[in-house]
């Protein structure tokens, strides 16, 4: 169901990027998204879903009606929350639309911010719906919900197609439109598949004491957990300067212009995918054998070192990959192609050729950061598995602000793609500065004796390096020698044989080199892992 929902958001941004092309539109769109789905990863699929997450576990073995209360008291409180928070900020826009210049291409932007803004809490009550449907088992229906949005946006999106509408606004607002109407749909199935379970109830009393508990884990969690998605929030307002500002800063012409957050909005789904559907469950999946061990630190190290293999494994070739395919990616799923755009130098249906190079790099920017991006998950969830919430969150802040630093620095030499180069840069720092830190809590628990590496971790880390390297030379030698072709057709076929020679490649050699991480990825044991999770054979 998560590849699915991953492929099916990606067909939504390819249609939206060619519905919307590299215009000031596009930007506008974008930002809208972005808002009320940040809420969404903070509140409903991050931080508060994973301090809910147990507390409801919990409750649900030893009182079921507790259980109850404790989910209905949570969605309560927490629809109570982002609904306050839609008004305060739907008059705050209200406010900008009544009382500033008018400006089509801001109001536009705040306009379409409002429209979608009541997204918000329906998608981050149907998150935590998700998570209760995981609890008791319907785990296929609590991934179903990025399949109804998509399925809504795509929708309208086939009908602009069809109809010949690009651009407008009347487009964005449909868009808007059905990002809201997904959001209700998909709170109110997760709601009906619910109501045998679970007995909601508006008595909250045996519930408050387990409540009040999750709520204080809430915002060190959602700090550690939200850094991603905190600085892709500052890249958005970064880039939406030009929009809701202008287009100068101190007197300076600004170095990002009015296409560049929708460029950077779209290149940011496609370092996204592979770090969604594989970076990130390795995370999930290890994080439960990680805090049945917190209290055996050689286990619980061994199996840390098997979640950060399998990480790595996963993510460098990813980050090697999206470098070497970066300008066939983009090009195949946003540039148009027609004879009309080539002719006239606007794009009909996509982006124009000089819209995609710059899609091109940005991906340039994000994809190194991807393999460090999916060990930060896994080290972040380490440190959670030993009830320590402290030390991700204050990492998160100095990674947000070095974060900060190096966008505003590197956007002066690289537009929207020194936003990119910035998160991957931060990401890097985060890994060390988490990484370290482990290690050093590890050595004391565990006398010294419990560390993140050993001989056995570096070496297979040395030869994922050396699988990657080759498969870098492999794919850089086919495209060295094959052109990158005029038509769409020929540059999906180079995009093709690319990725085709990269995974034979790679799989070839994780074979040859006796990588034990492809294996663990696809073997699954009846009776579970090895005592312990112990890793015993290298």
């Amino acid at each position: 169901m998560t590849l699915l929902s991953r492929l099916g958001g990606l067909v939504r941004d390819v249609l939206v990027g060619r519905i919307f092309g590299d215009t000031a539109v596009n930007s506008a769109f974008a930002a809208a998204f972005a808002i009320p789905n940040m809420f969404r990863r903070l509140f409903g699929e991050g931080a508060l879903s994973a301090a809910f997450i147990p507390a409801y576990t919990q409750a649900q073995r030893e009182d079921r009606a507790t259980a109850a209360q404790l989910a209905s008291m949570t969605l309560a409180v927490l629809g109570a929350v982002t609904s306050g928070l839609v008004v305060v900020a739907e008059l705050a826009l209200l406010a900008v639309l009544l009382l500033a210049p008018p400006d089509p291409e801001r109001d536009l932007s705040l306009r379409l911010i409002m429209v979608m803004l009541p997204f918000m809490p329906l998608i981050c009550m149907a998150a935590i719906l998700s998570g209760m449907l995981q609890v008791h088992g319907r785990f296929a229906a609590a991934s179903s919900g990025p399949l109804v949005l998509n399925a809504f946006i795509i929708v309208v999106g086939v009908v602009c197609l069809f109809t010949g509408q690009r651009a407008g606004e009347t487009v964005a607002y449909a868009f808007g439109v059905a990002t809201v109407l997904s959001g209700f749909t998909q709170a109110f199935w997760f709601w009906r598949l619910l109501r045998k379970q679970v007995a909601f109830t508006r008595a909250w009393s045996a519930a408050r004491e387990r409540g009040g508990a999750m709520l204080r884990k809430f915002v060190p969690v959602a700090i550690g957990l939200g850094t991603v998605q905190l600085n892709a929030f500052l890249d958005m307002l970064i880039a939406m300067y030009p929009l809701w500002v202008g287009a100068t800063i101190f007197g300076v012409a600004y170095p990002i212009d009015a296409q560049g957050n929708g460029i950077l909005a779209l290149t940011q789904r496609l370092y996204q995918f592979p770090l969604g559907v594989f970076g990130i469950a390795v995370a999930t999946a290890v994080f439960p054998l990680l805090a049945k061990q917190a209290n055996d630190p050689a286990h619980f190290a061994s199996t840390l070192r098997r979640g950060l293999r399998l990480s790595l494994f996963i993510g460098l070739p990813a980050s090697v990959g999206l470098v070497l395919v970066r300008y066939d990616l983009t090009s195949v799923l946003f540039e148009d192609f027609s004879k009309a755009a080539r002719s006239s130098g606007e794009a009909v249906t996509g982006f124009t050729t000089q819209g995609a190079q710059r899609a091109a790099a940005v991906l340039l920017g994000f994809a190194p950061g991807v393999w460090a991006y999916s060990l930060n998950h896994v080290l972040t969830r380490a440190f959670y598995a030993r009830g320590n919430t402290a030390t991700p969150m204050r990492v998160a802040v100095v990674v947000v602000c070095v974060n900060l630093v190096l966008n505003c620095t590197l956007i002066w030499w690289f537009a929207e793609a020194g936003l990119a180069w910035g998160t991957s840069l931060a990401a890097m720092v985060q890994c060390g500065i988490l990484a370290w830190l482990l290690e050093r809590d590890l050595r004391r628990s565990g006398g010294g004796t419990a560390h993140i590496t050993d001989g056995q971790t570096l070496g297979a880390m040395a030869r994922v390096a050396l699988a990657a390297g080759v498969m870098a030379l492999a794919v850089g030698t086919l495209l060295w020698f094959w052109p990158q072709p005029p038509t769409w057709s020929g540059r999906a076929a180079r995009l093709a044989g690319a990725a085709g020679l990269g995974m034979a490649s790679y799989l070839g050699l994780a074979l040859a080199l006796r990588l034990h991480e492809l294996r663990w990825l696809l073997h699954r044991e009846k009776g579970g892992p090895a005592p312990g999770g112990v890793d015993t054979e290298g």
